[in-house]
């Protein structure tokens, strides 16, 4: 098996020629839309040749804002194994977002699903070469004076820009990450040394391909080693995911915590709480318990499950203590899209409660300004995984790399003597105290989201004091309320509950003074990480204008002058 690769090119042809006869891709209950590797070869060919003859050429920026399906690889293989450039989009951006995207970069074509292909601007399709839909491949729009049958393309070097990938993580602005090919070779390294895969292994994926989690890990180390990958027609809810578990039988899964945490949370703890022998075992003969319980959940995924990845977010501590109890195959990985993106990592049975493991394969990694009292600093990462920078954005790069090739992350952690990271929360989100000392929001929220009814909370910092922003589960308050009374009190008694409990479980200085009941969702990321920046102060105004967008209006269209001006 070949690892060392030193370009998508190279991965490309090596996959597809030792692999040729294998099943590469398909969707979960379609028979259409599959690829065996030599099949895949022969359509990234002909879509290459296609923009080639519409005029986009290396080094031409093209964009892939499509749901995960097979064609979404095909996309992007036809787009950086011959010299272009991609840029992946979130499906789930709004109209503003799309715009500034599509215009800062510079896109010239476009891969675009069917059911998404409104949302992009009327305007900014008139301005493209060609746009093709990633459904069946077919064209929806051409420009026929663009149509110039050159054919350029070229097999492209390690330090060639193979990607532009816009994030705003949790704090704000999007940047254009530019990622090479030698960043994504790295991270395929790196992931075969974390956790060894091969051509006989089958990948379930459920997280979106345009976040680097998924399209690193899940996508190209998947098809660098063989392997087959499943995407799925449907959202991943319970009613998808089990029959799919059932007939794939998948060996490797990439998550983030929010799904594992609800399985523990909404199956496998009222299962015990109800059934008076499993709660005899749990008291009696706990390791018993543990090891039925494990056993069950394995089988749920199938039964060969072997590597079940979390990132994204930290993982709650009572949930991993479970997980490792319960013998269940789960890693633990922490990376960054600016990384491409795996920094740290702990494979399955290798975890430690709390940590995200060790540095990844060949990144150096170090915490700086490390606080003496506490051991906290900074994680800075150097490496051949480490971003070229953020495109047209020469200041926000030089804040985060420095002259001699060390990323600042901006999350800060401590390590141990066996080198095992964990971390304690972001620069950003750190909140001061009165007395300057460092208020870590995540820990608050970790013991808040272990209270029985509360389904995700937020923490954050109004004129000075702790507030908690909690959101029930749906059963537990019902908004549509006859007697508004009885419904204001049964709010009020939940809120004092939640303070009363928090405060007996936190030091001096994390402890809250008010509860604020949310009854929508959090708005959060592709990896369902809640976007904090949109709740500061209370959020009112920036969160509304956050939805704004999202159905394609602006923040002043909802609430006038003064809502854009607070955005």
């Amino acid at each position: 098996m070949k690892h060392d690769f030193q370009s998508l090119a190279e991965v490309f042809s090596y996959a597809t020629g030792k692999y040729a006869k294998r099943p590469a891709y398909g969707i979960v209950g379609q028979e259409d839309g599959r690829y065996n590797y030599a099949e895949f070869k022969e359509v990234c060919r002909r879509i290459s040749r296609l923009l080639s003859n519409f005029g986009i050429n290396p080094n031409d920026k093209v964009a892939i804002f499509s749901q995960n399906m097979p064609n979404w690889a095909v996309a992007f293989f036809s787009i950086t194994a011959f010299g272009r450039i991609a840029v992946p989009m979130l499906t789930e951006l709004s109209e503003n977002e799309i715009r500034n995207i599509l215009t800062h970069s510079g896109t010239k074509a476009l891969f675009v699903s069917k059911k998404l292909f409104s949302k992009v601007p009327a305007d900014l399709i008139e301005k493209l070469h060609i746009v093709i839909a990633t459904d069946d491949l077919s064209i929806l729009k051409a420009e026929d004076a663009a149509y110039t049958c050159d054919g350029r393309i070229k097999t492209p070097l390690s330090d060639d820009l193979a990607c532009l990938i816009y994030t705003s993580g949790t704090t704000g602005a999007a940047k254009g990450v530019m990622l090479t090919h030698r960043n994504f070779c790295a991270n395929i390294l790196a992931s075969w040394k974390a956790q060894p895969a091969h051509r006989h292994d089958v990948f379930l994926s459920i997280l979106p391909l345009a976040h680097t989690y998924e399209m690193s890990v899940g996508m190209l180390y998947a098809f660098s080693v063989g392997a087959m990958t499943w995407y799925l027609s449907k959202a991943p809810t319970p009613a998808v995911l089990l029959p799919a578990f059932k007939k794939l039988r998948p060996t490797i899964m990439l998550s983030v915590p929010l799904v594992i945490e609800k399985i523990y949370r909404s199956s496998i703890v009222p299962t015990i709480e109800k059934s008076r022998f499993l709660k005899g075992l749990q008291k009696s003969f706990p390791s018993l318990l543990y090891w039925l319980v494990g056993m069950k959940l394995k089988g749920t995924f199938g039964g060969r499950i072997k590597f079940f990845g979390i990132g994204g977010a930290k993982l709650d501590e009572e949930v991993e203590r479970f997980l490792a109890k319960a013998g269940f195959p789960y890693a633990i990985g922490y990376g960054m899209t600016e990384v491409a993106p795996l920094i740290c990592n702990a494979s399955p049975f290798k975890t430690h409660i709390g940590t995200t493991g060790i540095h990844a394969w060949a990144l150096q990694v170090r915490l700086d300004n490390v606080n003496p009292a506490t051991g906290e600093g900074e994680i800075v990462v150097k490496g051949d995984a480490v971003m070229m920078g953020y495109y047209k954005d020469y200041h926000r790069t030089r804040q985060v790399l420095s002259d001699d090739g060390w990323f600042h992350t901006g999350d800060l952690a401590t390590v141990d003597k066996r080198g095992r990271y964990s971390i304690k929360g972001r620069l950003g989100s750190v909140i001061i105290g009165s007395s300057g000392e460092n208020i870590y929001p995540e820990e608050i929220e970790s013991v808040i989201n272990n209270i029985s009814g509360v389904n995700e909370s937020l923490v954050v910092e109004k004129n000075g004091r702790l507030v908690a922003l909690v959101h029930f589960d749906d059963n537990v308050l019902d908004w549509n309320y006859d007697d508004e009374d009885k419904f204001l009190a049964e709010m009020e008694k939940r809120k004092k509950d939640i303070l009363d409990f928090v405060n007996a479980h936190v030091n001096r200085n994390s402890r809250i003074k008010e509860v604020q009941v949310e009854k929508e969702p959090f708005i959060k990321t592709a990896t369902m990480k809640i976007r904090r920046f949109l709740y500061k102060d209370g959020g009112s105004q920036q969160k509304d204008g956050a939805q704004a967008q999202q159905k394609g209006e602006s923040p002043a269209q909802q609430k006038g002058e003064d809502a854009a001006e607070n955005k």
